[in-house]
């Protein structure tokens, strides 16, 4: 059965310091990470053809809280603090790479894991911890290479096909698209590889309406 999301509907619910302060464990939930600047804000509101759901920042790295959207009853957005900000107190760095590390090995209900990169500045260490974090517990991942409208095609491509490549390394399951959220490169791909991973939980809906 193909189930196709509103993306538009996405509604945020709360904002949490740490897993314990989240919602029940149970439905499915889809995280987005990636570092300060890879443009997880602006990703966000493109997929959801919304201007302000997910608050952008001029200092990047400012926003350290663990942010939840519904996008369907059972099927929540997960937007977690971005890492990797060189003007971050050290101290400041290990407490966020601890919560994401808890986060992605104790959330029973995570399901999905899109990791978002600028195109420029691909696989940094930070970025490929993450993964193997993600494969470590079976858990799929969609990287995005974000603002690839500041490369031409040829240079796009190349980049892609390179990390595709790395991303085998993985030896997990690892997607990698283009992503642009100023000319919507790559957004359908995104709706439907998070369509795919939200499937289960909106069929369970689906089939206790229909009792």
């Amino acid at each position: 059965m193909s189930v196709k999301i509103h993306y538009q509907n996405t509604q945020f619910i709360t904002s949490a310091p740490d897993i314990r302060h989240l919602p029940a464990d149970e439905g499915i939930e889809i995280a987005f990470a990636g570092r300060s600047n890879a443009g997880k804000s602006s990703s966000l509101n493109k997929l959801t053809n919304q201007k302000s759901l997910a608050k952008t920042s001029k200092t990047p790295g400012r926003t350290q809280l663990i942010n939840l959207f519904q996008v369907s009853p059972g099927c929540n957005i997960v937007d977690l603090p971005g890492y990797g900000f060189a003007q971050v107190p050290i101290e400041m760095k290990k407490k966020w790479q601890k919560s994401l590390g808890e986060y992605l090995q104790k959330r029973e209900c995570l399901k999905g894991l899109v990791v978002l990169m600028d195109i420029r500045h691909p696989m940094k260490d930070l970025d490929q911890q993450l993964i193997f974090w993600a494969v470590e517990c079976q858990i799929p991942v969609q990287v995005l290479l974000t603002k690839a409208d500041k490369l031409k095609s040829g240079a796009r491509k190349a980049t892609v096909l390179k990390i595709k490549n790395q991303a085998t390394e993985f030896n997990g399951e690892v997607y990698v698209d283009a992503f642009s959220s100023q000319n919507g490169l790559g957004v359908d791909t995104l709706r439907n590889r998070l369509d795919e991973w939200f499937a289960p939980a909106l069929i369970t809906n689906e089939e206790a309406d229909g009792e």
